[in-house]
């Protein structure tokens, strides 16, 4: 009787070392899951979540997972995760050697996901396309700029000088988005840059933009100080793209209690 417990307990302590990756890291990963806009249906390989983004989620761990994305309004959106080896798998390795590998593998222990969410930007139905604008360059007109793959674009590597400045200078400037197509490209509230003057080269980095719709964005910049009327200049993204600047000169004026 004593040998059969010795036995049944040795078999158990077998599975536990064995099962290691699979008991620390589950089958199954959280994803914060998030689209723009956002309201879409989530798919994971093909099966309908029964939720809309933004939404916290548990997918499988597998060698690689897809993403799909669905909007009344919007193209879908596909996302695919590949998945890296889990940490966890080392220990089964050097304590349950082949059979915990294969438990592993077979849970989807075996694998992680590096990041702990996914996001897609969503393309409008029916977006007009320009394929004879000698101003876009090949392949871009409609690649946006998304933080799934930041820089990629050639919006992203394209070096806008901006510069101001105003009399007097000493002026608070403060910029933001102001965009017609709201639904891609979001509105944003006020950013403080510097005082006056001012000059910078960076680029515009604004979420869903792509060359298409920078017609229908503006950057509207405001320049503030006390005693002075606040003033307010806006600038066409796409424009300022073709000329690679955004500038201008502000010539206070006193408040009236001056």
């Amino acid at each position: 009787m004593k040998k059969l417990v010795l036995i049944a307990t040795a078999l158990v302590a077998i599975y536990l070392f064995n099962s290691c990756a699979s008991i620390l890291s589950g089958s199954r990963q959280k994803i914060d899951v998030s689209s723009t806009p956002s309201g879409a249906k989530v798919y994971v390989n093909g099966k309908d979540q029964q939720r809309i983004t933004p939404v916290t989620i548990k997918v499988p761990r597998k060698k690689s997972v897809e993403y799909t994305f669905q909007k009344q309004g919007y193209e879908d959106g596909n996302v695919t995760e590949k998945g890296s080896v889990n940490p966890a798998v080392i220990g089964n390795l050097l304590l349950g050697g082949i059979p915990g590998i294969l438990v592993d593998l077979g849970t989807g222990a075996w694998y992680k996901y590096n990041d702990s969410y996914v996001s897609c930007v969503l393309k409008p139905e029916g977006v007009a396309s320009t394929p004879n604008d000698p101003t876009i360059r090949a392949g871009e007109a409609k690649t946006m700029v998304s933080r799934d793959a930041p820089g990629a674009t050639a919006l992203e590597r394209t070096i806008i000088r901006w510069y101001f400045d105003s009399a007097p200078r000493g002026a608070r400037i403060f910029w933001r988005v102001i965009s017609n197509v709201p639904d891609v490209v979001k509105n944003t509230n006020e950013s403080y840059l510097t005082t006056t003057p001012y000059e910078e080269t960076r680029s515009f980095n604004i979420l869903g933009l792509t060359y298409e719709n920078s017609r229908d964005v503006t950057i509207e910049i405001k320049l503030s100080m006390p005693g002075y009327y606040d003033q307010v200049k806006r600038y066409n993204v796409r424009q300022a793209i073709d000329q690679q600047e955004i500038s201008g000169f502000f010539d206070l004026v006193k408040t009236q209690n001056q």
